[in-house]
């Protein structure tokens, strides 16, 4: 042992490495290799798509890799530390690893943890650690609940267990890529490694090197919480001001001490991926391996699905780090990863405030263009003010739009991002209405549905004075529509008019009830 000690530190976690395949088998079996082809795609031709191979970690004891470095630390504790237990501070994964050899060794484990948690993962860890883990829910952030946890460790005496900032924990990551290699599939010509404080991208890329020394190993990490790009811009690691969370698996304000050495002498490249960008690559995992990443699990194929051109022929390794993903996070990645997935951008478009000119735009400047949320209210007598969020899957089309409105006569102006557009802030004057109706529309979310019950229902009939449609990806759209009659007789033969379960191009249409008309008026 005392040879190892002196051994450079890259030497020492291969040494480790190769000690660790002897402990983490004991918790838990090897995870499978899987290959991954890329949905079609117009501007690729198939035999030019990278050949995607995924080490799917998502299977493991835990849905996450972390199971392993948490048990190579932990079987390495003599008699005295499992008496004394041990402490950690985990956003998640890290956690059930603990948990998992705490129950297995019978060592008593405190877990702290962000209170932001999400409950699945809060859930698995007491599933896996039953009566041997207790978890304190500490502060809104990783860093906090590592500030408790080692407060702890001084007043109990507990053993500290890093989650990513010690060489026993990432020569336990590395024995995923001792896996890789022993697979038969390789070897690679990339690899594509998602980094949160560095163990496992140290752990791992230590491995594949030192066995195909000419792979390119990328270090991908999301905007927002970029702290190994900023180390190896500074030289040293250093402190995010702040983290974006998303991606809560890799949320570390700081890369760690000893993976940050490793990954500065094994990473070729460093990328970063927006939560869009992981929302998508989400999507293709489910889409082709029926696989629900965590969004830091789908990061890497994030950073792929940015390069596929670059990467056409290569042989490339990809790693879903976690699956411990909170169900009610789902609805949020699909909504970023439809704003993402294609063109998008928001506009304000101005037009004249009276009966007929919101179809006419519609008619004249949208053709070919998909709508995927449209917010309006009437704020003025004399002009309106549409929000219109747009996508294509033709770039062209978009770039071609302001054209077609400047063509056209209208002023307009680029809203993408708005935060009043993001939290649906949409005004409304109830003063300037003369006999308001609000109808649910429930209408099928095929292109042209919307535009064809306005321009067949509506047309000549009402004003629109308020809009809120966003697409949800369902195949059934959902607006709330306001319509301003001339007389109340107008109104009424409007709603009598409409069959109300079922019509063209749409599943219902009802009238709100009083009460909502209400709110929705005085508003």
């Amino acid at each position: 042992m005392m040879e190892r000690d002196h051994l450079p530190l890259d030497r020492k976690l291969r040494q480790e490495t190769l000690f660790a395949r002897e402990r983490v088998y004991r918790f838990g079996k090897a995870t499978p290799m899987e290959r991954l082809v890329l949905p079609p795609d117009p501007a690729f031709a198939s035999e030019r798509d990278p050949e995607i191979w995924v080490k799917r970690e998502d299977l493991s004891p835990v849905k996450s890799y972390k199971w392993r470095g948490a048990c190579n630390r932990m079987a390495l504790l003599s008699a005295e530390e499992a008496a004394r237990g041990v402490v950690t501070a985990s956003a998640g994964n890290h956690a059930q690893g603990v948990a998992l050899v705490a129950k297995a060794l019978g060592i008593r484990a405190r877990i702290y943890m962000p209170r932001s948690t999400p409950r699945v993962k809060q859930g698995a860890v007491r599933q896996h650690g039953g009566a041997m883990v207790e978890i304190r829910l500490v502060g809104d952030s990783y860093d906090e609940a590592v500030t408790a946890a080692r407060a702890d460790e001084r007043e109990s005496g507990a053993v500290y267990v890093h989650a990513y900032d010690d060489l026993q924990v990432m020569a336990g990551q590395g024995t995923l890529a001792d896996e890789v290699v022993l697979s038969g599939h390789g070897p690679f010509d990339a690899a594509y490694l998602q980094i949160g404080g560095g163990g496992m991208a140290a752990g791992v890329s230590n491995w594949l090197k030192t066995y195909w020394p000419g792979i390119h190993i990328t270090g991908v990490e999301a905007t927002g919480q970029a702290s190994m790009t900023a180390a190896l811009a500074a030289g040293m690691p250093v402190e995010l001001r702040e983290v974006d969370i998303f991606c809560d698996g890799t949320a570390v304000r700081k890369a760690g001490a000893l993976p940050y050495p490793i990954c500065a002498e094994n990473l070729d490249a460093m990328e970063l991926v927006t939560n869009a960008e992981v929302s998508a690559a989400i999507r293709v995992l489910w889409e082709t391996l029926r696989c629900v990443s965590e969004p830091s699990g789908a990061m890497g194929l994030a950073a792929v699905l940015k390069s596929r051109a670059a990467l056409a022929g290569k042989k490339v390794l990809i790693v879903i780090s976690g699956a411990n993903i909170d169900f009610l996070q789902l609805g949020l990645i699909a909504q970023a990863e439809a704003a993402g997935s294609t063109a998008a951008r928001t506009l304000r478009i101005h037009i004249a405030e009276r009966a007929g000119t919101m179809l006419a735009l519609l008619d004249s400047c949208f053709a070919g263009i998909n709508i995927t949320d449209f917010q309006y209210g009437k704020h003025s007598e004399s002009e309106a003010a549409p929000v219109f969020t747009v996508t294509s899957a033709d770039a062209t089309l978009l770039e071609a739009l302001p054209g077609r409105l400047d063509a056209a006569g209208y002023a307009w102006e680029d809203i993408t991002g708005g935060v009043d557009v993001a939290f649906r802030a949409i005004p409304l004057r109830g003063d300037l209405l003369r006999h308001p109706s609000f109808l649910r529309l429930d209408f099928y979310e095929r292109p042209g549905a919307l535009h064809d019950f306005l321009g067949q229902q509506i047309r000549g009939r009402a004003s629109i004075c308020y809009f809120n449609y966003r697409q949800s990806g369902e195949r059934v759209g959902r607006a709330l529509i306001g319509l301003d009659f001339p007389s109340a007789q107008d109104c009424e033969a409007f709603m009598a008019s409409l069959p109300p379960e079922h019509g063209e191009g749409y599943r219902s249409c009802k009238a709100v009830d009083e009460a909502t008309l209400k709110r929705l008026v005085s508003a």
